[in-house]
């Protein structure tokens, strides 16, 4: 299954970037990186439109679209890999995990997301959530090769 990460704003070279492609050359295949970018000066709501509408262009056909949302839904790792593995296994083409830009994405985006996931409460930088969404996609294919990268449960004492 084709993964891409599909996003408002160009990554620069960056400590983010350099992360980013350490966890997406872990990954086989490795997601597509696909950015986004309106050079124009619109106001916010326009600005945030136009981006829905240029992001919603490079979605793929027949893609599962996860929405990255602070109002979404939280998973676990084990539950983004277990959905993960039925996409896969239901012969999905691609999951397609969209960011927006600093000011979110449009109702359009979210209105054809399969799921809005939300990476918890707190607010992360919109390039920064590209590394995370890319460790969360290693990690969920360490989880499903039983690789050990990822270990579960509390700290140990606890």
């Amino acid at each position: 299954m084709r993964t891409v990460i599909l996003a408002v704003g160009r990554f620069r070279a960056s400590a983010e970037r350099a992360l980013y492609e350490s966890y997406a050359k872990r990954l086989h295949p490795p997601p597509e990186l696909v950015e986004v970018e309106e050079r124009r000066k619109l106001d916010t709501a326009r600005r945030v439109d136009r981006e829905a509408e240029l992001l919603l262009k490079r979605v793929p056909d027949g893609a599962f679209v996860f929405a990255l949302d602070s109002l979404g839904r939280m998973l676990s790792s084990e539950a983004l890999a277990e959905r993960m593995r039925r996409l896969r296994d239901t012969g999905t083409s691609a999951a397609c995990f969209i960011i927006g830009g600093a000011d979110g994405l449009g109702k359009p985006v979210l209105d054809v997301a399969g799921m809005v996931l939300s990476l918890g409460p707190m607010t992360w930088p919109h390039m920064l959530v590209r590394t995370l969404v890319v460790e969360q996609l290693y990690r969920a294919e360490a989880i499903l090769s039983g690789h050990p990268y990822h270990r579960a449960g509390p700290p140990p004492g606890r």
